[in-house]
């Protein structure tokens, strides 16, 4: 029988996949070609997956790796179902947030792709409204206590009323802690709704106003939807991450994160009640906030999570290969083969084509690897690689993730 995403299963042979650039490939398009998405096309590639990377820019990480590469605006919806009937992908896998997502639902409906992991999944991520609603409201899940607010005045209410100062104001659709704020006192309550209005990926003027949870912890709890020898959906974890986010971009992440036993059923029980809601296949990260046994909901992004990129190097399949295998219908596994640590490599300038210095001194760390991303343009706070370590302990692994991180120089681009 025929199986979504062109793979296709016979009592005798299982799973099949075709062969990339003929009639009965297996196409994939992605939707965010960065980083993540660089890593996701690789594990696609090496099942022999044919490739298409989409993104907003040229030349952006995945583009070069992939077996063809389009730049448009992926929130027009005009322009991204043009393509997707040109190309005619089986699956079609959002990397990013800002997505025509009710185009890609129309898509999804009219049967001429399959939505990774469903195309509700995507809408309802994209906004954290959606999201939050879904989370507190219908599946009363824990979270911090939230509100609203549509105008500057609107914001001032809630602050003076409802999730007062210490809060967080953040954009309802905006991605990687854009936009983000914490307000400390209600003097900085308009500049924390100037810079909302920056940082979402949507021009309607409306943000969330978080309560500040006094937590110990935060992690990344990546769950997989995979289905398993007898045709159904299987729920996975694995093992949990932390990690150290300044300004709402991470910097650091490890695994495994230390937690109580009490607390870490907890936290897998609340990601399987929100990712079976949300259905489909595929990598789910999961964010919760954690103090002692007690765990709260915080997000859930369906698909690879920045903090996972640690998996490259403390777990057996990377959040990526596990990605590739759920969505293709194929096994995973969430086995752990080492602590593991990454820390982020920023750009430092703003700058076209920069070089990397003194990579060699970074791989002298022992138990270090790098991963450069390849972006064509370098900002002074954006992520441009990431240092990879394992260790006998997470201290260990941290410590040296850190010290290659270090080593690395970023330099002018040559004349």
């Amino acid at each position: 029988m025929t199986q979504p995403g062109g793979a296709a299963r016979d009592a005798g042979h299982g799973v099949s996949l075709g062969t990339p650039l003929t009639p009965g490939a297996t196409r994939v398009m992605l939707l965010g070609s960065g980083e993540l998405g660089r890593e996701v096309i690789i594990a696609l590639q090496r099942l022999g997956a044919e490739v298409i990377a989409v993104d907003r820019y040229p030349n952006a990480p995945g583009h070069p790796l992939a077996h063809r590469a389009h730049v448009i605006d992926m929130a027009d919806g005009q322009a991204l179902r043009g393509l997707i009937e040109r190309e005619r992908p089986h699956l079609v896998v959002p990397e990013i947030e800002a997505i025509a997502t009710d185009t890609l639902a129309e898509i999804e409906a009219e049967g001429l792709a399959e939505v990774i992991p469903v195309a509700r999944a995507a809408q309802l991520t994209m906004n954290r409204e959606g999201i939050r609603r879904l989370a507190a409201e219908e599946l009363g899940l824990p979270t911090s206590r939230y509100a609203f607010a549509d105008s500057l005045d609107a914001l001032r209410r809630v602050i003076a009323e409802t999730v007062p100062c210490p809060c967080f104001v953040k954009p309802v659709m905006s991605s990687s802690g854009k936009g983000q704020s914490l307000v400390r006192t209600p003097d900085e309550v308009d500049a924390a709704w100037d810079h909302a209005l920056s940082g979402g990926r949507v021009s309607a003027a409306r943000v969330i106003v978080e309560e500040q949870i006094d937590f110990d912890y935060e992690i990344t709890l990546l769950t997989v939807r995979a289905r398993g020898p007898d045709g159904n959906i299987h729920t996975h974890y694995c093992a949990p991450i932390g990690h150290v986010q300044k300004n709402g971009d991470y910097v650091e992440s490890w695994q495994p994160q230390a937690m109580s036993d009490a607390a870490l059923r907890r936290s897998r029980a609340i990601a399987a009640r929100i990712t079976e809601n949300l259905g489909g296949r595929g990598i789910f990260g999961v964010e919760l906030f954690v103090k002692g046994d007690r765990v709260w909901f915080s997000e859930v992004s369906p698909r690879p999570h920045d903090t996972g990129m640690v998996t490259m190097v403390s777990q057996r399949q990377s959040e990526f290969a596990l990605h590739a295998r759920a969505i293709l219908g194929l096994p995973v596994s969430t086995e752990m083969i080492s602590p593991g640590a990454s820390a982020v490599i920023y750009g430092n300038m703003e700058a076209a084509g920069i070089a990397f210095g003194n990579i060699d001194g970074a791989l002298q760390v022992p138990g270090t690897e790098l991963r450069l991303f390849g972006k064509p343009e370098a900002y002074v706070r954006r992520r441009m690689g990431v240092a990879l370590a394992h260790g006998r302990d997470i201290d260990m692994a941290r410590e040296r993730a850190r010290e290659a991180a270090a080593r690395v120089v970023t330099l002018p681009p040559s004349p």
